[in-house]
């Protein structure tokens, strides 16, 4: 098997009739998802494209996202997921930067879409979903005989843009054989096949971490469930529904619901597995979520960079930590599966027990590199090993615990922001003077990008006026949250602004650094 789209056929064959996918619109069984996803790799192919082109996604959860990831998988292209919440400015840069020939997308997307293909020549084709759009008139006019292009485990399927130090969105490059690797990790824990299908929950955007259950829940004839955005009472009243028992969330969304008045008037106890992770939670509302759900929670740690998680803490590490073991509230867990994790000094030394270094990573998931960017990959990709820019100790039972960050990434409700672009963003304005962004502790968000401004002198600032100028540039997730305004900023003998003295300010009285 070198197809992966081919699992969604076989499982169609296995449990045609069960339901596949299913959002606030529409429920799809496994027949009529490998019906249209068929017909949506025929219809690329009817327009040209070919094994290896990009074609990019750009949409609010759907079930049509995840159909497009098996269509892709089933032709042979390489699939761009867009994030949703990008600016126009930037989905036009993915576009540009993939070189994307046919780019799916929703009509809250359409005006940012068609300014890429007026923008980026490579870009041929729209197709929009929604009820009379092309994406459907496409799949309507197409054959839907079986597809699965012939590929081999290093072929790229996935161009995953995450930002770099610099602040420029890089593609991470997926293969066939990474993605196989997530299939491993995610189902080797699983009884394979049940006689009860299990039903996951997606609420987090799933062209990123939460789509990565997609094909391994589609492999096993699983139900997923896609809802368009996170409300605590929609999300909770749909757990208790739709009797789900499996879900994925990001600790903001956590701490939304322990924060909801009304949260133990569901009945929530179908759910058998709560996956969380992309940020850091602190330890008082983790005890808080596993009193309040259970002894369900595990928790992943990973990186665009190596597709999947390659560390776990268990449901059993949770309850240990409960029960005896307090401190693993802030550990990542151990290394998952055939993942290689450890840590180690600037010369690639492993670090004794206990003590401080980056941490590193090797196995099948990690990427192959950044695309047509090899000045941005070798400084990350170097000895086998990925550098994750995580600054972490082990104990000597194995544990994980990551204390700060070599890189100044600041990670906000799962999503990760860079300062250097919210800067640029913010010189733009002609009454900033400089500039420092950093990330501030937020019960809610883990961390909260917070702009230190020096405005220029005589001028007038309004920080309302920064933030809606940095939402218009940036996208709404990217803002900072609050801004602070200073006569001057720390600075070393060459004139460079000291990010991490600033940073250390607001966060001293915090019992973590990340």
């Amino acid at each position: 098997m070198t197809n992966l789209g081919y699992l969604v056929t076989r499982a169609a064959r296995f449990w045609a009739d069960r339901v596949a996918l299913k959002d606030e619109r529409v429920t799809l069984s496994y027949a009529q998802v490998d019906d249209r996803t068929n017909r949506l790799a025929t219809a690329l192919a009817g327009l040209g494209v070919v094994k290896g082109d990009r074609v990019a996604v750009l949409a609010w959860n759907r079930v049509e996202i995840a159909e497009a990831e098996v269509a892709l998988l089933k032709g042979g292209f390489t699939r761009v997921p867009i994030n949703a919440r990008l600016s126009a400015d930037e989905v036009v840069h993915v576009c540009a930067d993939s070189q994307v020939r046919v780019l799916i997308t929703d009509e809250a997307h359409l005006p940012a879409a068609q300014r890429a293909l007026t923008e980026n020549p490579e870009l041929q084709t729209l197709l929009v979903m929604g009820e009379g759009g092309s994406y459907e008139d496409a799949l309507a006019q197409a054959d839907n005989g079986p597809v699965s292009v012939e590929t081999n485990p290093d072929d790229i399927v996935v161009h995953h843009y995450t930002s770099g130090s610099s602040g420029v969105l890089k593609a991470a490059m997926h293969s066939v054989r990474n993605r196989r690797a997530i299939l491993r990790k995610i189902t080797f824990r699983s009884r394979l096949y049940p006689d009860q299908p299990e039903t996951f929950l997606h609420v987090g955007p799933i062209t990123h971490v939460s789509g990565m259950a997609l094909l391994p829940m589609l492999s096993q004839g699983h139900t997923n469930i896609i809802l368009s955005r996170f409300d605590v009472d929609n999300y909770l009243s749909t757990l208790e529904r739709e009797k789900v028992t499996q879900t994925y969330l990001v600790p903001t969304m956590i701490n939304r619901i322990l924060a909801a008045p009304n949260r133990s008037a569901y009945d929530l106890s179908s759910l058998k597995l709560l996956r969380y992770g992309a940020a850091p939670i602190s330890p008082t509302r983790l005890r808080e979520a596993v009193e309040f759900f259970g002894p369900i929670l595990n928790q992943g740690y990973g990186a665009g960079e190596v597709c999947s998680s390659v560390t776990l803490l268990t449901e059993a590490d949770h309850k240990l930590a409960l029960d005896s073991r307090p401190e693993l509230f802030q550990s990542c867990g151990r290394a998952l599966f055939d993942t290689e994790v450890k840590v180690v000094d600037d010369n690639g030394t492993e670090m004794p027990v206990g003590e401080a270094g980056e941490l590193v990573v090797r196995g099948e998931d990690v990427m192959q590199g950044y695309y047509n960017a090899p000045e941005l990959t070798a400084p990350v990709l170097k000895n086998g090993y990925y550098h994750t820019g995580d600054i972490a100790y082990v104990d000597e039972t194995g544990y994980i615990f990551i204390i700060d960050r070599k890189k100044d990434m600041i990670v906000t409700g799962g999503f990760n922001v860079y300062p250097n672009e919210v800067e640029h963003a913010l010189f733009e304005r002609p009454e900033v003077y400089e500039a420092c962004v950093v990330g501030v502790p937020d019960p809610d968000l883990g961390e909260a990008v917070k702009a230190v401004i020096v405005p220029r002198k005589g001028a007038s600032v309004d920080a309302n006026a920064l933030i809606e100028h940095c939402i218009e540039k940036l996208g709404k997730f990217k803002k900072p949250h609050s801004v602070d305004f200073v006569d001057e900023l720390p600075k070393n003998d060459a004139g460079k602004i000291l990010r991490r003295q600033v940073r250390d300010g607001y966060w001293a009285n915090s019992d973590r650094k990340v």
